[in-house]
């Protein structure tokens, strides 16, 4: 399963939707591909069931357009930092640990974070972001379609 997390009207907020949209395309066979633009307390219901999950979303710290990837199974705690840049009331690494003590995680847990720079009001993502939601949406494309092929 792909969750492509944000907010369409925040500009990169809008990273993880890019991807999602990228994907759902590809129309790749056994992938679900959700556009998640709620809470992200809405990932438990979201995610039920699954074995592995990639969730995309946007995040702030670094070069605009660079790509961080986390992997995590249910066994590893997160260390959760105050999301005060967060445009979600909770933030991705509550919700993670909240599934988690709810029992309610993925078996594997994949966060990719694409760095924004803007997350003013408005359509449409910057051309850094762009260019990440595009190389993540490829390189998952390709990935996923290797894990299913086997």
């Amino acid at each position: 399963m792909v969750i492509g997390m944000g907010n369409p009207f925040r500009r990169d907020d809008g990273a993880g939707l890019e991807v999602a949209r990228r994907l759902r395309r590809l129309s790749l066979r056994d992938v679900s591909v959700l556009e998640h633009g709620g809470e992200p307390a809405g990932l438990l219901d979201a995610w039920s069931g699954a074995g592995e999950v990639y969730v995309i979303d946007s995040v702030r710290g670094a070069e605009p357009g660079t790509v961080h990837h986390l992997r995590m199974s249910s066994q590893e705690p997160l260390a959760i930092t105050h999301e005060s840049g967060s445009t979600h009331t909770l933030g991705l690494g509550e919700a993670v640990e909240l599934a988690r003590a709810l029992e309610l995680l993925p078996p594997m847990l994949n966060v990719i974070g694409i760095e924004g720079s803007d997350f003013s009001t408005g359509e449409g993502v910057s051309p850094a972001v762009e260019r990440a939601a595009i190389e993540v949406a490829d390189e998952l494309a390709r990935r996923l379609a290797a894990e299913v092929g086997r």
